[in-house]
């Protein structure tokens, strides 16, 4: 049985501008898979029994089907895609056209049923090795106890995500710049983006 379609993604695909064809396209195919479909972070986000397995990111240039825990399932048909050079478990799917939600249609239906078996066995995605914080980071951790305290009690993802915005940084005084700008975010306990 197919589960019903939820009024609020209703509500986002009346919006959508850029992708809707390829948007209508996907839900029913994922409600045909037996997903419930919700709106979390904004988005339609597709799951079973209690578990996100998807979520449709409207894109500039695609329609990226995510899979959370893209980075467990096996690809025979080559078709998932990275996010980014920092993702660790999320795998997209993109897609440009209604006819290439037609033409994947069955390798995503084998996709979200091995997503189901994942979930179902419990696996999950190996956690990240120890972050090397950037040496100018890492300085400042050790010389000063309270801003060393106030990132220790940060949530492991916006320690992350404030390593990353210091280390891109080319030159070591960028680096060092950035920590400084940050310490006061840092300090309060915000995260990078928290307002």
């Amino acid at each position: 049985m197919t589960p019903a379609a939820n009024p609020e993604v209703d509500a986002y695909l009346a919006r959508s501008r850029r992708w809707p064809d390829e948007l209508a396209a996907l839900r029913a195919l994922l409600l045909d898979c037996g997903l419930t479909e919700e709106l979390k972070w904004a988005k339609p986000c597709y799951g079973h029994e209690g578990h996100n397995l998807v979520i449709l990111q409207e894109m500039k240039d695609f329609l990226a089907l995510m899979f959370f825990k893209g980075a467990l399932l096996e690809d025979p048909a080559g078709v998932l895609e990275e996010q980014g050079p920092n993702s660790r478990s999320a795998r997209r799917i993109c897609f440009r056209s209604v006819e290439d939600t037609t033409r994947l249609a069955g390798v995503v239906c084998d996709y979200v049923a091995a997503a189901i078996e994942i979930e179902r066995a419990g696996l999950q995605v190996a956690p990240a090795p120890p972050l090397e914080l950037a040496a100018e980071l890492q300085d400042r951790i050790e010389r000063d106890p309270a801003f060393g305290a106030a990132f220790a009690a940060l949530t492991p993802g916006r320690q992350r995500e404030y390593h990353l915005a210091i280390a891109d940084a080319k030159q070591a005084s960028t680096r060092a710049a950035r920590v400084d700008k940050y310490a006061p975010r840092i300090l309060a306990g915000k995260g990078l983006r928290d307002r």
